[in-house]
């Protein structure tokens, strides 16, 4: 009676488990819906319509609005504003920024600023010809150079000032009659009917007011406020990096970006300037030793400082004991968008990889080259089924841009496993 019994007991048992399972995860997947409608609920604001068309009484309305004038924000600003769209700007701070990283663009970024009339951003601001890297391991070293043969003599990366760069490319878009930037910090989308309509953002003077434009972009860099109500972001902390200046500092390979693959981790060094040198010491985790407490001080000159060329030790050494450290977390982020009609995502808001990779300009200036051919055959941004679709499209053309050389430095060990003979 028991052994006819045990097949009934095995399928109630299945079903039993079956039930238990599709509620667990039922109810998982119902947390996660409801914690991603609270992130994005505080990113946006739902707005009414008159008629169906959305009207500012502050601010006259435009073609496109730019959330940040970073990198990608003004370069965009300006390539829009050429192609006759009218644009308003909104960043935060509108003074020079001060960052350790976005210090070094790739030859093939250097192209897209051609591409978008904005070589000569890279001017009057002291930038350095970079023609490749060296690689350090072990006290011997090697040099991976560009593959520049084809391409005129200026052809190359540059490294520079971040700030000075970005305010070369803002001074641009602001030359135009028909891009507006205005200091400002945006503090909600305004959507209507699943449809991003515009911003609300606060003035320099503490007003709040709202602006509405058939698109918006997001490209309010790495620590965006917004992003969550575009795309699912997942961002990975895997080390800090420890920034320094080097002042006087002959670099042991001139004009070259310098990979020295140390213990636990890389340092970083190319030139910012003519007198001045860029060290970014990579520190694994998320927590790097104390400033304060001078165990900043002391890892780097028992840690790091053995493992460098001799013709930076000294100046590194020195820049040490002058005590000016930066820190800055190395965020990668997969580019995980919700198409969301009337906006977009673009630059560090939108996606990010180790800094190690001098990247992440290149990135946004392709994508820009993208995003201006696929709208320039649409001249009314308000036909708003037609803009929808070519948004959609902007996610399947933009592709993963490989920069010469530099995918060989996403991967410390495969210095050695190519076979690169160090010497």
């Amino acid at each position: 009676m028991a052994d006819q019994c045990m097949p009934g007991w095995i399928l109630a048992t299945l079903f039993g488990l079956s039930a238990i399972y599709y509620l667990v995860i039922k109810k998982k997947e119902q947390r996660a819906n409801k914690d991603l409608l609270e992130a994005r609920s505080e990113s946006v604001n739902s707005i009414a319509t008159t008629s169906g068309e959305c009207r500012s009484s502050n601010v006259s309305d435009v073609d496109v609005i730019i959330v940040g004038a970073g990198v990608a924000g003004a370069a965009l600003a300006h390539t829009l504003g050429k192609d006759g769209r009218q644009v308003h700007v909104i960043e935060r701070d509108l003074t020079e920024p001060d960052r350790i990283v976005g210090e070094l663009l790739q030859p093939g970024g250097y192209l897209k600023l051609i591409e978008l009339g904005l070589e000569d951003c890279v001017e009057k601001i002291d930038a350095q010809k970079v023609f490749g890297y060296a690689l350090f391991k072990d006290g011997k070293h090697t040099r991976l150079s560009y593959s520049l043969e084809k391409f005129h003599s200026d052809v190359a990366g540059r490294s520079f000032h971040n700030g000075r760069f970005i305010q070369r490319m803002r001074d641009k878009a602001g030359s135009l009659p028909n891009v507006q930037l205005e200091q400002g910090t945006v503090i909600s989308l305004l959507e209507d009917k699943g449809t991003i309509r515009g911003v609300q953002y606060k003035t320099k003077d503490g007003q709040e007011l709202k602006a509405f434009a058939p698109l918006t972009i997001v490209c309010d860099g790495c620590f965006s406020n917004l992003r969550r109500s575009l795309c699912n972001p997942k961002v990975d902390v895997p080390s800090c990096f420890v920034g320094m200046v080097l002042e006087n500092c002959q670099l042991p390979c001139a004009n070259h970006g310098h990979v020295i693959l140390g213990d636990p981790s890389p340092i970083l060094m190319y030139p910012i300037s003519s007198t001045e040198v860029r060290c970014l010491v990579d520190v694994p985790g998320q927590k790097v030793p104390s400033i304060s407490s001078g165990e900043m001080a002391k890892y780097l000159k028992t840690v790091v400082a053995p493992q460098l060329p001799p013709e930076v030790y000294d100046a590194f050494l020195a820049a040490v004991d002058k005590g000016n450290f930066r820190t800055m977390p190395n965020r990668s982020m997969p580019a995980a968008p919700y198409p969301t009609p009337g906006a977009l995502l673009m630059g560090d808001a939108f996606n990010m990889r180790h800094p190690l990779t001098g990247g992440g300009m290149t990135v946004a200036l392709s994508d820009i080259v993208v995003l201006r051919n696929l709208l320039r055959p649409l001249r009314n941004l308000n036909d708003a089924p037609t803009l929808c679709k070519y948004l959609e499209s902007f996610y399947t053309l933009r592709k993963v841009i490989c920069i010469s050389g530099v995918m060989l430095v996403c991967s410390l060990a495969g210095f050695v496993d190519v076979g690169i003979p160090f010497e």
